[in-house]
């Protein structure tokens, strides 16, 4: 996390695009993208450069000669209006041209749009970003996480952007693998895929000391779909600055193609799709349908979930609570699915608060493994009650925090003698058995299994309490007695 001096200098680029006339959160951060992308060809270019100085051959080159005049270290010395013609009339038409290298973030700058309207904007701008040292690539993916926070605490397409500490617990608790294929089906700002490549990077730093499994991490690990154009530039941008070289982030419309393509391609998916929404029949992908029968876009994601995983592959998804109780034909149909066809690992219930400002809608995290062939013996069910934020509007940081205590809790299920294994359901996670879900039709909300706990009070006798209001009335009548003596 960015702080001090390097958040202050985002800050201040910030204000300048909203005194300059940029209010739009999102165009804000589209602009901003733009010009950091323009630097990192920049910075790419110089490394094979010196690359080339070492070995010969010049390979990788993003500028012929002709354009050495659109580099970044030739651009910010321009004067403002030079530089602002130089941008609008060349830079962006040659980003716009940018795919030849096949890389996915290349192939969303192709409709990219320069929209910052004065010389002077775009000349202050330049300065700021060129005084933000970006050598080092935490410091990069930080930046650049602080610039999506914007968007949320701007208060417009909060829905985009799922928690970070949330995120953080469903990449842990599913532990990828360097030899995983990650996918997000609606994958915004590509935010479960950084983390993902960020536990990769440090729990298996030998990954990406072999190069076969570099490659694989840089170009067939990570896959994001999304049908916003937006996104998907922010989205691969932000993985570019994260350092991870060609992610497959792409557009699809994921329940109006279905997953025809990508069958059971990926070993682990993590998600929060969009939900409460809803739609036509004959705007649904058939193959999803036949999963299950709906209109509601929580189910469809769901079955697009199991038809996207490999036999064997797991999943990590947050869903509403309805998902968990629902009584419809598809919510029963999907649960007895995810029970008897599949293996329900767990459900982790969230407070309510976690998505506010936003939302206050009720979620849970399921996990699940695909298997085709049942599997599910015990579902393990934990009752997060605090998430280290207060839940109201303000989600000021608080001492209470379960999250650390369901990943340990979690990692411990799988030792013989794990403490799991004897809760009660009167604590705050204890294991299910299958046998118990199906006698409750399915139903995986947490409340229908926990059991409460009432502690017993004692109160006084009834007789003994009226005694001593008949004391307390007769010690005011006395006042009173004694005060009108005095006025008297």
């Amino acid at each position: 996390m960015i702080t001090g001096e390097l958040k202050s200098k985002i800050d201040r680029v910030w204000d300048a695009f909203w005194s300059g006339g940029i209010s739009n959160p999102l165009e804000v951060i589209e602009q901003i993208t733009y010009l950091l992308f323009v630097r990192r060809l920049d910075d790419i270019h110089t490394l094979a450069e010196k690359r080339a100085r070492r070995i010969g051959g010049l390979e990788g080159a993003v500028f012929t000669e002709s354009q050495e005049h659109l580099r970044w270290k030739n651009l910010k010395n321009l004067e403002p209006a030079q530089m602002h013609a130089t941008v609008a009339d060349e830079v962006f038409p040659f980003l716009r041209t940018l795919g030849g290298d096949g890389s996915t973030y290349s192939e969303h700058m192709r409709d990219a749009r320069f929209t910052i309207p004065t010389p002077a904007l775009l000349s202050r701008v330049v300065d700021m970003l060129d005084g933000i040292a970006m050598d080092d690539r935490d410091t990069n993916g930080d930046l650049y996480e602080y610039l999506l926070s914007k968007i949320a605490s701007a208060g417009v397409n909060g829905q985009f952007r799922t928690p970070r500490h949330i995120i953080q617990l469903m990449v842990d608790m599913t532990a990828p693998r360097p030899d995983d294929e990650i996918c997000d089906p609606a994958c915004g700002t590509a935010g479960f895929l950084i983390a993902a490549s960020e536990y990769i990077r440090h729990q298996h730093p030998e990954a990406l000391l072999d190069a076969t499994q570099r490659r694989h991490f840089h170009h067939s690990m990570f896959h994001g779909y999304d049908f916003d154009a937006t996104m998907l530039r922010i989205g691969s941008m932000n993985m570019l600055l994260h350092g991870i070289e060609a992610p497959d982030i792409r557009y699809r419309d994921s329940l109006s193609e279905g997953a025809s393509g990508d069958a059971e391609k990926y070993s682990l998916i993590l998600a929060n799709p969009p939900f409460a929404g809803s739609l036509d029949y004959e705007s649904t992908a058939k193959d999803l349908q036949r999963i299950v029968k709906t209109k509601k876009t929580e189910l469809l994601f769901m079955a697009l979930f199991l038809k996207l995983l490999k036999p064997g592959g797991r999943a990590a998804v947050i869903v509403p609570d309805g998902v968990l109780f629902g009584s419809s034909k598809a919510h029963k149909d999907l649960r007895r699915a995810l029970v008897e066809d599949q293996k329900l690992d767990a459900v982790v219930k969230l407070p309510s608060g976690v998505f506010r400002p936003y939302a206050g809608v009720s979620t849970a995290i399921l996990f699940f493994t695909k298997t085709d062939s049942g599997g599910t013996d015990d579902v393990w069910f934990y009752d997060v009650q605090a998430d280290g934020f207060s839940l109201d509007d303000k989600r000021n940081p608080v001492e209470a925090n379960d999250l650390p205590d369901v990943l340990e809790r979690w990692q411990s299920l799988a030792k013989p003698d794990s403490p799991e294994r004897g809760r009660a359901r009167t604590e705050q996670s204890f294991l299910v058995p299958k046998a118990d879900i199906v006698a409750q039709g399915y139903d995986l909300s947490i409340n229908r299994y926990k059991e409460i706990v009432h502690d017993e009070e004692e109160h006084r006798p009834p007789l003994e309490i009226i005694a001593d209001i008949e004391t307390l009335e007769a010690e005011i009548s006395a006042g009173i007695a004694e005060l009108k003596a005095m006025l008297s």
